[in-house]
């Protein structure tokens, strides 16, 4: 077994932008092509605890190096008011040959990492400026963070944010670590989420509301929204909008945004694209430049997956990691039963 913390994957991942990128482009693809397995998240909830969750997401991606295994996410919300980070994340990497467990990874940074480089594939695709100089980004905790780092790398025409959060002091906490990403930054801060939203054409979602809450009615013409946070827009925000998704039959549960719109319409006739078909086809999709699009990715396994595989590879290549030799019981031969 092979155990890689924090800071080995932080290293890792360190200046990989573009190849995080392909990674992620790569499995959605496979996905598309029908080349994995993901069965629908399970969600672990607490009796009289309506905030906090911990989510398994096992997954399969197929392709030249298939891989299984699984991430055990927590969110627990009130962690950001004691000063510690809302999620925390491990995976649990099989063999394909044996199925025996083969990598542990702490994986909170391959879950932002993935959502940053997802939600920056979506903007490259979806946008309706060849080259946008502006985004505001509303929730300002570290997927944000990874959303601007990776829209950065993949439109490098961006140099100037809108900022909005509840809390102000984490705005301007947020601004210092974001013009550390992009040197030369510019920096403005929304009194309002709807004075965010009517900023500029590219907005990413990453809040920690549980019901939705805002609309779109300030989002100028060609605006692209990033939901990355799922649960901010309401029903006719959604309705009114061209919605991109990674997978419909997933984003549509678990009282989503789009959940709920399901359950309002009856359908899910709203949903008019999923992503990896666009990175496939781009032109299966025809974006109004008049509308509001919306992606909604609900966060594949695969991805996670994919990028932890890569992060294995890439330690024991450099012999990073701790390895346990003992952690599998043993055979009567000395081989791991």
């Amino acid at each position: 077994m092979l155990i890689i913390g924090h800071r080995e994957v932080r290293d890792i991942f360190k200046r990989k932008e573009p190849e995080i990128l392909s990674l992620v482009a790569d499995a959605y693809r496979l996905h598309d092509e029908g080349r994995s397995a993901l069965p629908h998240s399970v969600f672990l909830r607490f009796p009289g605890d309506d905030r906090n969750r911990i989510i398994g997401l096992p997954a399969h991606l197929g392709g030249e190096q298939p891989v299984a295994g699984m991430k055990w996410i927590a969110s627990f919300p009130g962690n950001v008011e004691r000063g510690q980070e809302r999620a925390s994340a491990s995976i649990v990497l099989n063999s394909m040959r044996d199925g025996q467990p083969e990598a542990f990874l702490e994986a909170s940074l391959i879950s932002a990492k993935r959502t940053g480089a997802s939600a920056a594939l979506a903007a490259g695709l979806l946008g309706t400026e060849a080259e946008p100089q502006g985004m505001s980004l509303i929730g300002l905790g570290p997927i944000n963070l990874e959303v601007l780092r990776f829209t950065k790398a993949r439109l490098p025409s961006l140099i100037e944010v809108t900022l909005f959060d509840l809390d102000g002091e984490r705005a301007h906490a947020f601004a210092a670590k974001a013009r550390r990403i992009v040197p030369g930054l510019a920096v403005r801060y929304a009194a309002t989420c709807q004075q965010a939203i009517a900023a500029h054409r590219l907005v990413s979602f990453a809040t920690t509301a549980g019901t939705p809450h805002v609309d779109l009615t300030a989002a100028t013409p060609g605006t692209t929204v990033l939901h990355v946070s799922l649960r901010d827009l309401s029903v006719p925000a959604v309705l009114g909008a061209q919605n991109v998704v990674d997978d419909t039959d997933h984003v549509c549960r678990e009282r989503t945004s789009l959940h709920l719109t399901e359950q309002t319409i009856g359908g899910r006739e709203f949903v008019d694209a999923e992503i990896g078909a666009l990175l496939r086809d781009p032109e299966s999709f025809r974006r109004d430049p008049q509308r509001v699009t919306v992606f909604s990715p609900f966060g594949l396994g695969v991805l996670d997956l994919a990028l932890a595989q890569w992060v294995t590879q890439q330690a024991r290549k450099f012999g990073i990691g701790t390895h346990v030799d003992d952690f599998l019981p043993m055979s009567v031969a000395g081989a791991p039963l």
